[in-house]
């Protein structure tokens, strides 16, 4: 899952970031609403965790552009406001959950791990000969064999499940699966894909495509 933080309090952001790290995600900031929709525009999110009160474009604005551009990423808001009323405006605007502060770091991983799953609940089933993936427990298995796959692993290999036979180029497995704290120069993605192929056995699963990435092959 790939997460927004858009929170102007750069230590908060930060925080949260290293924490939704920690949960798995791929996870971006952006410390005013313009940098918000920059960043929006140019790469696709999972949630957008928007504060309500951001500098530059308004947390409000930020919500309604995303809305009338028919952006598919989730919003939950963020306020130090408590009061209904404020619950009811930022939901009025277009979010599709609403947190205030402060909160428990918790209940916010359970709230956007929630928002996540709406815009199209993933498919049942994942899968390519006799390797299955199911994304909703995430969960995978070859032959009937559970396997034993880090969160990273995981969401390559749907990511490579998901291109259906065609290539992923590193920069793509970059772009889903990790995110701006990564090195874009790093081996982090061979070397990952290195773990998954032993992983995942014989005969072998994902073949290197010269030139342009990688794909689910084989059996």
């Amino acid at each position: 899952m790939r997460v927004l933080v858009a929170e102007d309090d750069a230590v908060l952001a930060k925080a949260v970031a290293v924490g939704l790290r920690r949960e798995g995600m791929a996870v971006d900031i952006a410390l005013d609403g313009d940098e918000a929709l920059t960043r929006i525009a140019a790469t696709h999110y999972d949630v957008v965790v928007l504060d309500r009160d951001l500098p530059g474009t308004h947390g409000d604005d930020v919500c309604r552009r995303m809305v009338e551009d028919r952006s598919a990423s989730r919003v939950l808001m963020l306020t130090a406001a408590s009061a209904v009323t404020d619950r009811v405006e930022g939901l009025r605007l277009g979010a599709d959950d609403y947190l205030p502060k402060p909160f428990e770091f918790a209940e916010l991983v359970a709230r956007i791990r929630a928002v996540g799953r709406r815009p199209a609940m993933p498919p049942p089933e994942l899968a390519w000969g006799d390797l299955r993936v199911d994304p909703v427990r995430r969960v995978a298995f070859r032959s009937g064999r559970p396997l034993t796959l880090t969160r990273k692993e995981l969401a390559v290999l749907e990511c490579l499940l998901a291109a259906d036979g065609k290539p992923v180029s590193a920069e793509q497995l970059l772009e889903a699966v990790w995110d701006d704290a990564i090195d874009p120069f790093t081996a982090t993605v061979k070397a990952t894909i290195r773990r998954l192929r032993a992983k995942l056995g014989e005969p072998p699963m994902i073949e290197t495509v010269r030139e342009t990435g990688y794909r689910i092959g084989g059996t």
